[in-house]
């Protein structure tokens, strides 16, 4: 299994003015907004955007991924490790030999879930993947495209969690352990992960 992030949440989504507010109010120092100062504060934001969605397999601000198969897990589904998904863009079957077929979007449908979102085919089994072949499925996951789409306990686990990386810059490693107030706050939404893998048999086409 490969997933890909397509694309990235732009800048103005990101809680910037609020997390200048936030370590206005923990740490009493006056910050000035310049160019420099906005740039190190997305950069903090963003790496505590992605621990927590690594903690939990929950995107919070949408955007495009791609996952690439060497086969099916389940022929009947095709479980995403990403949650929560707003729509499946795109489906590839590449033969190994250069031929790629797209799926009808007729063929497939999305069973949205928060914990274990399925691509499902509306007939009985999704088509065959050749033996050498790859299975792309492009989809779109996320709370939202603005931050006030994210759940209140995810965003402010960010915003502490970007706090800590703020006070902790000058310092090697700080970003390695997890505060407790963080892993509190995300641990409802953590779940089992559900890999993307190979089914157990092999099918032959």
């Amino acid at each position: 299994m490969m997933l890909v992030e397509v694309t990235a949440p732009d800048q103005g989504a990101l809680p910037v003015a609020g997390l200048r507010d936030h370590l206005r109010l923990g740490t009493g120092f006056g910050m000035s907004e310049d160019a420099a100062e906005t740039t190190a504060l997305a950069g903090y934001l963003r790496a505590a955007i992605a621990t927590i969605e690594a903690r939990t397999g929950k995107v919070l601000l949408a955007r495009q991924f791609r996952l690439k198969l060497d086969d099916w897990r389940e022929p009947t589904g095709q479980p995403l490790p990403l949650a929560p998904v707003s729509s499946i863009d795109r489906v590839e079957i590449d033969n190994g030999l250069g031929q790629v077929t797209l799926l009808e979007a007729a063929s497939y449908r999305l069973i949205p879930d928060m914990q274990r979102p399925v691509l499902a085919p509306l007939s009985a089994y999704l088509p065959v993947v050749p033996a050498q072949g790859l299975v792309t499925i492009t989809f779109t996951a996320g709370f939202g495209v603005t931050w006030s789409a994210v759940p209140a306990d995810l965003a402010q686990a960010v915003m502490l969690l970007a706090t800590r990386y703020h006070e902790d810059r000058s310092f090697e490693n700080s970003q390695a352990a997890m505060p407790f107030g963080v892993s509190a706050l995300i641990e409802r939404w953590r779940a089992v992960r559900v890999l993307g893998g190979r089914s157990a048999t092999r099918r032959q086409p």
